[in-house]
């Protein structure tokens, strides 16, 4: 039987404790900040400071219960007499207490340190006779309202003390569950899907319930990112094992159920607009025995409801009975996958906001469907937050983001972002700033040599592709970052930063403050677009900024490249960037002011190329550029590691330097040898 402990703890009002009665209250172990305690390692402590007297109380069941109380004076030394021969935490030595005689301990408490201390001296038998034994244990009241319990003895030199983190009891514990990686509606759909909206549910209020997702999942980091939150930001996390499990732990915050129709796919869509707006979960027609077995509620059957109708006249229906309960300042395009399979990560975050969920399309020849997105879209607040992900059947990316922009709203994050209602609700860590890698200095400058300098910009955000694979801070390189994480899941943007290396540089995106299209924003619009994104990135130290714009996919000769005046609205908007970068493919666009300049991305890296053709793509490049410096600025495609990135740009001559994008843009600035180019005019189709 698994040993259980309780240990209760008064949240400490001081970052430092002046006090001892600071120490006051029920604390609980920290296991991913302490060392292992074996059958003891559920020991709980309570703290009870009055004046001078203080009282340290231990309490554990199980196979090896106990509970022992240490009463101490400040200042003082006191007697007490030996009732058992047991030393705590001495357990593989063959010594003990001798039984009769009085042990001593003598207290102290440190205010600059927050530190109580316990001198304890142990008269004991060994096998050559008596002895001493001296302890001491400290209690130490850490910055982030953690508590370090540290044992040492003068008789011991090496080996690790024997140390315990404590949290205040009952603070920051969570539950946890893998999800499977079936999507189908024929195989695991629907319990994914039931899950992920009791996620919805449990997070509600405050962040209980974190999933970890599949290895091969859009974003790969859950796990690292459950790490993080144990060992920086003090969470436990229980493990859950089945649905039926998950939905009893919270069984008594779930409001109802839904049930969708395994036949009618978009049925599915429409429940998660009612899951969010009435704290329910939604169940296949399978799952109804269980949901009655657990006596919680029908909230609404929508089998058979939608038989036979196509996807406008369902989200017709949607709208006339659930949009005005909607939030106006979000919305979900519940997209990507299609047919029988559904990835729904985003279903928990969009629940969270109460948003309506659809995956409308934006293409212009869906009439019906495009004039229905159209008016959502309208009638949301300007600048809202689109949430989730175009169908990959209906549209295309580029319509999809052209579409919202036109109205000045922003793009963030794919249908498969995982964990968001959790994530949101946890807060950096206390004095935590976002401090970037930068390596030029302010009044310094930088002279290039007649070199080609190459500089590479990681796409789709940090969340994709090679963060957590091999390589990552053996070359100079550029993450894109999703801003607006800033306030969506801060600890989640804390993690990113704290793990990056020096070679990791940081950098603003995607054409505004999300992910827009600068030239289908309305340029009324365009400069509180672009001064929102500005205001992220200076709460984010990013000081580069990168535009990405597809409004005019259907225009080859003009897509990808902008007008004069978007990028004089950037260069107004953020005096303080030292530079941007624009593009996605190879693109033609390059600008100088005579200070700052905007350069295209002339290489794409695609994940399928190989490293030779890359190689010979690279010094082909630097063929057709003769004049050096030339500065190559590379988009890697977020499904290459670094370790390949390496590999390839380690084939290159000598004359070729990798160096960090802020330094490449640096030095641009001082000599550009591109020659100027842009669009006269944004085109109209």
């Amino acid at each position: 039987m698994k040993t259980t402990i309780a240990l209760f703890l008064i949240l400490p009002t001081l970052l430092f404790a002046a006090e001892p009665a600071d120490l006051n209250g029920k604390w609980e172990i920290l296991p991913a900040k302490s060392m292992e305690l074996g059958r003891r390692g559920d020991t709980m402590l309570e703290i009870q400071a009055i004046d001078n007297q203080i009282a340290l109380i231990r309490v554990a069941s199980g196979r090896r219960s106990f509970a022992d109380t240490l009463n101490v004076v400040l200042d003082e030394t006191i007697e007490k007499e030996i009732t058992s021969y047991r030393l705590s935490g001495i357990s593989y030595l063959g010594v003990r207490k001798k039984k009769g005689d009085r042990q001593s301990y003598t207290t102290h408490f440190d205010p600059a340190r927050s530190c109580l201390t316990v001198v304890e001296t142990i008269p004991v038998l060994l096998s050559q006779g008596n002895g001493i034994i001296t302890q001491t244990h400290t209690y130490t009241l850490n910055h982030d309202q953690t508590l370090t319990y540290r044992v040492t003895r003068s008789s011991r030199s090496g080996g690790e003390d024997m140390m315990v983190t404590f949290k205040p009891a009952g603070s920051k514990n969570a539950w946890s569950m893998e999800l499977e990686n079936d999507w189908s509606i024929d195989g695991k759909l629907d319990q994914n899907a039931a899950l992920i909206t009791l996620q919805g549910v449990a997070n509600r209020n405050r962040p209980q319930l974190y999933f970890l997702y599949p290895e091969k999942w859009d974003y790969n980091f859950t796990p690292d990112v459950m790490q993080f939150l144990q060992n920086e930001h003090n969470y436990t996390f229980t493990p859950l094992k089945s649905l039926q499990q998950a939905i009893e732990t919270f069984r008594k915050e779930i409001k109802g159920y839904i049930v969708w129709d395994k036949e009618v796919r978009t049925s599915l869509i429409v429940a998660f607009t009612l899951a969010g707006l009435e704290d329910a979960i939604v169940v296949s027609e399978d799952q109804i025995p269980l949901m009655e077995k657990l006596a919680i509620p029908m909230i609404e059957d929508y089998r058979n409801r939608f038989s036979g109708q196509n996807d406008f006249q369902i989200y017709t229906w949607a709208k006339e009975a659930y949009w005005d309960r909607c939030s106006k300042e979000s919305i979900v395009w519940l997209g990507g996958e299609h047919g029988r399979i559904m990835k729904s990560g985003v279903v928990d975050w969009g629940m969270y906001n109460r948003a309506f969920f659809q995956d409308l399309s934006c293409h212009k020849g869906d009439k019906e469907e495009y004039a229905l997105a159209n008016e959502l879209l309208a009638e949301l607040h300007p600048m809202s937050m689109v949430y989730g992900w175009h169908s990959y059947k209906k549209d295309s990316e580029s319509e999809h983001t052209t579409l919202t922009s036109s109205y000045g709203h922003r793009i963030d994050g794919l249908h498969t972002l995982p964990n968001m209602s959790f994530l949101h609700q946890e807060p950096v860590s206390p004095g935590f700033e976002f401090k970037n890698n930068h390596t030029i200095k302010p009044g310094k400058t930088y002279k290039p040599e007649k070199k080609v300098y190459i500089a590479c910009i990681q796409t789709d955000c940090l969340g994709l592709g090679a963060w957590t694979q091999p390589g990552r801070g053996k070359i100079p390189y550029a993450w894109e970052v999703t801003m607006n994480w800033k306030w969506m899941a801060p600890a989640m943007l804390e993690f990113f930063y704290t793990q990056a290396t020096p070679n990791d540089y940081f950098i603003g995106s995607l054409g505004g403050p999300g992910y827009m299209y600068p030239r289908a924003i309305p340029r009324e619009m365009l400069p509180q677009m672009v001064s929102k994104a500005y205001e992220l990135m200076q709460d984010l130290d990013l000081n580069y900024f990168e535009i990405m714009d597809h409004a005019r996919l259907e225009q080859k000769e003009f897509n990808n490249n902008l007008p004069l005046d978007v990028i004089e609205t950037f260069f107004e908007y953020m005096p303080d960037a030292i530079g941007f970068g624009n593009g996605y493919g190879p693109s033609h666009t390059f600008y100088s002011d005579g200070k700052r300049t905007l350069i295209s991305f002339d290489y794409y890296l695609s994940q399928d190329r190989s490293e030779a053709d890359a190689v010979a793509d690279l010094n082909e490049l630097m063929t057709l550029n003769p004049q050096r410096p030339y500065f190559l600025l590379m988009h890697v495609r977020q499904w290459s590691n670094i370790d390949r990135v390496k590999s390839i740009l380690d084939k290159l001559g000598p004359d070729v330097e990798v160096v960090p994008l802020d330094l490449f843009t640096q030095m641009a600035n001082n000599q550009p040898t591109f020659k100027i180019w842009h669009l006269e005019s944004d085109e109209t189709e």
